[in-house]
């Protein structure tokens, strides 16, 4: 029984050398495409869509929600909306950006599907690896985040008419104000342009997990 476990274990111990070899022949081989127009397969595409769900999922599950229908909250998520997230995730009336269509994976369309707040503030706090999805945390306050999150979820509801005169009406951005953006925090290009031509102050994108995508 020793002999069989000793054999076992000599063989198991072979197996994973060879696959440990493999792999580092794998990636310094540098044959793998890592261009983002050269998409995953879609098994590839799957596991990582639900390793991303689930591993947001855990870490956001306790986070305890705010009132999310403060009128006040609302209004300054839209600002924030504005100048941060708009050429990735669009808005009611805007069809595409000049960003977008290189983006991969593709952010959702956030004017379109509402996400558990819970995963959205997890998402835009702490961004997701491996895509543009930065990790809003580093320069906004929890209190700022959960405005967002309050205004993403009535984003879906709202016209092109709606979401221009909200976004009008929106607090500048005071945690770019801080770093000497005064353009990106107190102008709103999306509520002066033209409906689906607006160009937010600020490209950055937020990548969010979506079951929609």
């Amino acid at each position: 029984m020793k002999q069989y476990i000793k054999r076992h274990s000599v063989t198991v111990a072979v197996v994973l050398g060879i696959l440990a070899a493999g792999t580092g022949v794998f990636v310094y081989s540098g044959v793998y495409n890592i261009g983002a127009d050269d998409h995953h397969t879609r098994p590839v595409l799957a596991i990582m869509q639900i390793l991303r769900e689930r591993s947001v999922h855990a870490r956001s599950k306790d986070l305890t929600v705010p009132d999310l229908n403060d009128p006040q909250l609302i209004l300054k998520g839209a600002g924030q909306y504005a100048a941060m997230c708009t050429e990735c995730h669009l808005a009611p009336g805007k069809k595409d950006s000049e960003i977008r269509p290189g983006l991969y994976p593709q952010p959702p369309n956030l004017s379109q599907v509402r996400i558990d707040p819970k995963d959205e503030f997890w998402v835009i706090k702490h961004g997701i690896k491996m895509s543009a999805m930065p990790a809003w945390g580093s320069s906004h306050d929890d209190a700022t985040i959960w405005s967002m999150v309050a205004f993403l979820q009535k984003l879906p509801e709202m016209t092109p008419a709606q979401y221009k005169d909200i976004i009008a009406k929106a607090p500048p951005d005071e945690d770019m104000e801080m770093d000497g953006d005064h353009e990106h925090a107190h102008d709103h290009p999306d509520a002066s342009q033209p409906s689906g031509m607006a160009m937010p102050a600020g490209a950055a994108s937020m990548a969010m997990p979506s079951s929609s995508q």
